[in-house]
């Protein structure tokens, strides 16, 4: 003969198994494929003397994040912001290293106090077909701040792109000569991820 339950521990019980179901029908998690996905980051040149200065291209590759396309939807990334890489295939090797050291230094990333650069997306919602909007939280320099972009899936791979404002993490925009040479507040940037 079973002993009889309390009323309570019935619903103690139901509430466990409900739980239970629930946590079993939940999203599926990817890892991203961290050696097919990348971010790159583009910075722009202004002043009175921008014709003299340079844009700059510069790849973020992740460190590791995972994703979910099934509800509910979920993207986060981390980089290790002393990966980043200056790319500018039209600058001369010494003067590229010179805008990789300064782009690492505490002038802007300061990479020895800030070593990561982190996203957690907040809200994916869907747009239509293979596209989304997606809000979350980005974190550059230390500082935190909402962003919300547009993504959209093209074959394996969701691609899409994001401006943000370098002051709004608390990094200055690097000016010389005077202000006559310097790059802009705003910088794009671009993604392609492809899970696992």
């Amino acid at each position: 003969m079973l002993p009889v339950m309390s009323r309570g521990r019935c619903w103690v019980l139901a509430a466990a198994c409900a739980l239970v179901g629930v946590t079993g029908l939940g999203a599926q998690t990817r890892q991203i494929d961290s050696e097919r996905s990348k971010l790159t980051v583009y910075v722009y040149k202004s002043g009175l003397f921008s014709a003299f200065a340079d844009d700059h291209i510069i790849q973020a590759p992740i460190a590791r994040g995972s994703l979910s396309d099934t509800q509910p939807l979920a993207v986060d990334l981390l980089v290790h912001a002393a990966d980043l890489k200056v790319l500018d295939p039209n600058l001369a090797p010494s003067k590229r290293a010179e805008v990789q050291t300064r782009m690492l230094s505490a002038e802007v990333l300061d990479t020895n106090r800030f070593a990561d650069i982190t996203f957690a997306s907040d809200v994916v919602e869907p747009m239509g077909a293979d596209r989304w909007r997606v809000s979350g939280r980005l974190t550059i320099h230390g500082r935190v701040r909402p962003v919300t972009l547009a993504a959209a899936r093209q074959g394996a791979s969701y691609r899409g792109s994001i401006e943000i404002k370098q002051r709004d993490f608390d990094i200055k925009p690097i000016s010389i000569a005077g202000g006559t040479v310097k790059v802009k507040d705003q910088i794009k940037i671009e993604f392609e991820i492809i899970a696992r």
